[in-house]
């Protein structure tokens, strides 16, 4: 008996929820990566997926190969792929963007996740997508133009000016929370993004805004990421590696920009830290 595509996007979205652990926006993550066919934001298959050993290709363009939890490449073999879904469940989850709500996507790629996004805030919300590859923008311009709470702009987003937000999701990963996404944010607003080291391997970081200068910090999975343009040093990077190695990220609690470094200090950048106090 076959099964239509519906079917499998169903059962998929009902999984990747699940596996994001977070029971309060489970049935709004499952309506969001219902609604959207992961199809059409990639080209025709067969898809090149990826694994630990590299690229393996599906068998066939049959799109019930890509209601997995698996990684795609959006063109070849890389390096731009589109994500690991129960990673942006997770974090998507944890961020919650809620309907009416203002995000900003850094990082669009082809727009699958800023799809998801604008199904999170619905009709009442908005989302402005940054890519700053022209290629990608357009075709995620494409792909988006029925969604009619979203803005693609072919930019960085890691420049100004930046609209005030709710929620800025960034897909590209950086060595430091920039002071630009931070200032976007309204009093209860939160920023996540992927704070990778050198290798690209790190960590996604939720800073929720308390105060002007008072941000809440928490890790809340390991992740890895292409660099983000404009939102790298490297040898904040390469401190960034030592202090992955030591672990203890599950501690950190707060984020400040002017507070004086103290005891508490899990890792500080070039004006910023992270305290697990």
């Amino acid at each position: 008996m076959s099964t239509s595509i519906e079917a499998f996007r169903g059962f998929y979205a009902r999984r990747i929820a699940a596996m994001a652990g977070t029971p309060a926006v489970e049935d709004r993550l499952v309506r969001a990566f219902e609604a959207v066919p992961r199809e059409q934001f990639l080209e025709k298959g067969p898809w090149n997926v990826f694994t630990g050993a590299g690229y393996i290709k599906t068998p066939t363009d049959d799109p019930a190969f890509l209601y997995q939890d698996v990684v795609v490449a959006l063109s070849g073999e890389g390096p731009l792929n589109n994500g690991q879904p129960s990673l942006h469940a997770m974090c998507l989850g944890n961020v919650n963007p809620t309907p009416g709500e203002t995000v900003l996507h850094i990082g669009a790629g082809s727009g699958y996740y800023t799809a998801i996004l604008a199904m999170l805030v619905g009709p009442t919300g908005t989302v402005v997508a940054y890519e700053i590859q022209k290629s990608l923008a357009e075709w995620a311009a494409g792909n988006l133009a029925a969604y009619s709470n979203v803005t693609v702009r072919n930019r960085s987003g890691s420049t100004g000016p930046l609209p005030y937000a709710d929620v800025v999701y960034v897909s590209a990963g950086a060595t430091a929370p920039l002071g630009i996404w931070l200032d976007a944010l309204h009093v209860g607003g939160r920023l996540m993004f992927p704070l990778t080291a050198a290798d690209g391997v790190g960590a996604m970081l939720l800073l929720t805004r308390k105060s002007a200068d008072r941000f809440a910090a928490a890790f809340v999975s390991p992740a890895m990421f292409i660099p983000c343009s404009g939102a790298r040093d490297a040898a904040t990077a390469q401190r960034l590696s030592e202090a992955f190695r030591r672990g203890g990220t599950e501690a950190v609690s707060s984020f400040y920009r002017t507070k004086p470094v103290d005891d508490s200090c899990w890792f500080a950048g070039d004006g910023w830290w992270l305290s697990t106090f």
